[in-house]
């Protein structure tokens, strides 16, 4: 099984982390059979072999939050093979209300659980939107390089994820509409046309799907504004100033109308709509059709068109800006950051850009990569771990 050790210890960062993690328990837990980690607040680099383990880690801390973590894998997918089906990522977080411990995992036999445990201090927990109330996550995956270039989809996703942040009511709006909107979708496909079926459903579209337009909106300028800032202190940064928008009907309608008039306007669309989404099998109108929008700042140009390259600056602008916001509305309490193989596509003057917005921004940052060197400006300030197969645990030898 993997096995971390550092490479050296580290002094605290520029500023202080305060939401971290000070020690990580893993069991049956993709290839980790038993793994520790005991850590301080400043970042974390894991170093090793592609396939040791180093995303899986990253997964681990993800979970901490709420959602199916950074993979969106089934929770029966995460436990170890060969297994009983089980396992369980065990931390000890500092938080604002003091450090707590969190819990999360699945029983054996509980494959086809459509959630997973949670404890919070030894107490059970129904689902894992209560851990919104704890830690906050943002990660960053290869698999997110081509968010610009894909399905609106995941760009929504990712917007929405940011805004969990400082939002935790947002993810139970999202999940209010999609149940809801699912159901209206199955009385379209039914052939249904009661009236007093629909209302309902529709009633609960509108009210959360608006609310859910209304902090994209929010979200999407307020980090517009941070892009703003960060090119008046840095004009020459290594990640570019970007303009931000969320495109869609409801957006639109709130730049112009009062929120409980967009409501009135969106519940009058739905029920007009009903034999044209019935036609098309779906609901075509709300904030599941809606889209984030980036641009170059420096280049005006559509960040779709970018340069792989400048595709990764842009997003990790966004990352970083949307890092400095949280802290900014939480009183100084960044997330924790999950950078996986982060510095793939920076050249050296970028990568020490990075890492000093990541100390002055004050997050406990965990990164990934093959080559511990990408990091060498981090040496001495932050804790650097090697990932290795073939052992038993994953203990810090200091």
């Amino acid at each position: 099984m993997p096995r971390a050790v550092p490479f050296e210890s580290a002094t605290m960062p520029d500023a202080a982390p305060r939401l971290w993690v000070e020690r990580l328990t893993l069991t049956n837990f993709r290839n980790y059979k038993s793994a520790t980690l005991e850590l301080g607040p400043e970042p974390v680099v894991l170093a090793g072999a592609n396939g040791s383990g180093k995303t899986n880690l990253l997964e681990a801390v993800s979970l901490l939050a709420p959602g199916q973590g950074l993979r969106r894998a089934a929770y029966a997918d995460i436990a170890r093979v060969p297994g009983d089906g089980s396992w369980s990522v065990a931390a000890k977080v500092h938080t604002d209300l003091g450090a707590v411990d969190i819990g999360t995992g699945l029983a054996a036999g509980a494959e086809n659980a459509a959630g997973r445990i949670v404890r919070i201090d030894g107490v059970t927990k129904p689902g894992s939107g209560v851990l919104a109330d704890y830690v906050e996550v943002a990660w960053l995956t290869p698999a997110m390089d081509g968010l610009f270039t894909g399905p609106a989809s995941e760009r929504r996703r990712f917007l929405d994820r940011l805004i969990l942040c400082f939002d935790a009511e947002h993810g139970r709006r999202a999940s209010r509409f999609e149940r809801a909107m699912q159901q209206r979708n199955r009385l379209l496909s039914d052939e249904v046309r009661d009236n007093a079926r629909f209302q309902g459903m529709e009633e609960v579209m509108a009210e959360t799907g608006v609310a859910i337009a209304a902090a994209r909106a929010e979200a999407s300028a307020a980090l517009q504004a941070i892009s703003e800032r960060r090119r008046e202190r840095d004009q020459d940064s290594a990640f570019p100033w970007a303009k931000i928008a969320v495109e869609g009907s409801l957006e639109a309608d709130i730049a112009a109308m009062a929120a409980l008039d967009v409501e009135e306007r969106y519940r009058a669309a739905l029920r007009s709509g009903r034999e044209r989404d019935r036609a098309a099998g779906r609901t075509l109108e709300g904030p599941h059709r809606s889209d984030l929008v980036v641009e170059h700042g420096p280049k005006a140009m559509p960040a779709r068109l970018c340069s792989t390259g400048e595709q990764k600056a842009l997003l990790l602008g966004l990352v970083l800006s949307h890092a400095e916001l949280t802290a900014e509305r939480q009183g100084g309490r960044a997330p924790i950051l999950l950078l996986d193989e982060v510095t793939a596509h920076l050249d050296a003057a970028r990568r020490a850009a990075l890492f000093a917005e990541i100390l002055a921004i004050g997050t406990q940052a965990w990164m990934t990569g093959t080559d511990a060197e990408a990091f060498s400006a981090l040496q001495g300030r932050a804790l650097f771990l090697s990932v290795d197969e073939g052992r038993a645990g994953v203990w810090p030898q200091g």
